[in-house]
């Protein structure tokens, strides 16, 4: 069988969630560079993948498949058997990854992502940063996180007892918010919150894209 290709870059985070997914499935793949400083997501070649012009973007077989957080669940229903087991093992601790996750894209991601916007990819478009919008969508994104500190007081991660593709959604922009916002006060002021910070950033499999 062909290995999956992952069409992404390597600074990209979205990227490397994939590949952290893939890498504790204990599956093969190969990373096919996207070069983003160089406009090559813009490019009809890649375009004709993916016409939203972002990364990442797989191919399995026929399968063409764009957008990080669905591929990570396709991923996770084709390789239930090995590796981590990301869904859990009942019916009732898959619903709470799939309501974890939601809460990811719902609750916690729309501020965190207009933090590190701000801080981040505005100024390296020569914009300025709007405090305001920092300062309204911090508070945005506090109000998550003492309902997280409260559900992770219950449970070592967020849809229980085992590390699921809830933890892995939140790796990417609490990466940013934490190394590149100078906003990890928002998690480490939180005792089970950066319990939980701690671990999943810890994992082999996400570390090491980064060292």
């Amino acid at each position: 069988m062909a290995a999956i290709k992952v069409h992404g870059y390597h600074a990209s985070t979205l990227t490397v969630m994939v590949l952290c997914c893939l890498n504790e499935k204990e599956v093969e793949y190969e990373l096919v560079l996207v070069d983003l400083p160089t406009g090559a997501h813009k490019k009809p070649e890649y375009l004709a993948l993916n016409p939203f012009g972002v990364v990442p973007t797989i191919q399995d077989g026929d399968l063409t498949l764009y957008e990080s957080r669905a591929i990570i669940r396709y991923l996770a229903k084709k390789f239930q058997g090995q590796g981590t087991n990301f869904l859990g093992s009942t019916l009732s601790e898959e619903a709470l990854v799939y309501q974890w996750c939601e809460v990811e894209g719902q609750s916690f991601n729309p501020p965190a992502l207009s933090i590190v916007s701000q801080i981040v990819f505005v100024p390296m478009r020569g914009g300025s940063t709007d405090e305001a919008a920092v300062e309204m969508n911090v508070e945005k994104l506090e109000k998550v996180l003492d309902i997280y500190e409260e559900r992770l007081s219950k449970s070592k991660y967020l849809a229980g007892d085992f590390f699921s593709l809830a933890d892995l959604q939140h790796l990417p922009c609490t990466h940013y918010l934490v190394n590149a916002c100078g906003k990890g006060d928002l998690i480490s002021s939180r005792k089970h919150v950066n319990a939980w910070w701690e671990d999943i950033s810890s994992r082999p499999t996400w570390k090491i894209n980064f060292t």
